[in-house]
């Protein structure tokens, strides 16, 4: 089982970039794929998420309209399309998979925060850098 990203990098503020998130041998019921990010001396925090059943989507207020999340036919690849980058995106950037927990939702419209837990298979994250 292999989960791995790649595709940060140095931006200028305004710029893009694709973050792609590679998936190996994830239990066929895993929930969904969730990017996160965590900068210095900041809490880790649920950026988007897109759910394994139903391909659903999610993200957290400050990067609607400006960040899309999918994933290939096969669902082995997720992306994250991250346009229109601010200074304050800059944060190692994860993604994940979650299993299910009885009663709980990994990914859904109430947020992604304090959901960390619910990913028990992580990319090692790339670092994202917009400069102002």
């Amino acid at each position: 089982l292999q989960v791995w990203e790649f595709g940060g990098g140095l931006v200028q503020s305004g710029g893009s970039l694709r973050l792609s998130c590679v998936t190996s041998g994830l239990p066929p019921d895993y929930d969904a794929i969730g990017w996160f990010r965590q900068a210095p001396g900041k809490e880790r925090e649920g950026v988007s998420c897109i759910n394994n059943s139903d391909g659903s989507t999610h993200y957290r207020d400050s990067v609607k309209g400006r960040f899309t999340i999918s994933r290939n036919n096969a669902s082995t690849m997720v992306y994250l399309q991250m346009n229109s980058l601010k200074p304050e995106d800059t944060a190692s950037y994860a993604c994940a998979a979650s299993i299910h927990y009885a009663g709980l939702d990994s990914c859904s419209s109430s947020g992604m925060d304090h959901t960390w837990d619910l990913y028990p298979y992580r990319g090692q994250g790339t670092q994202v850098t917009v400069s102002s």
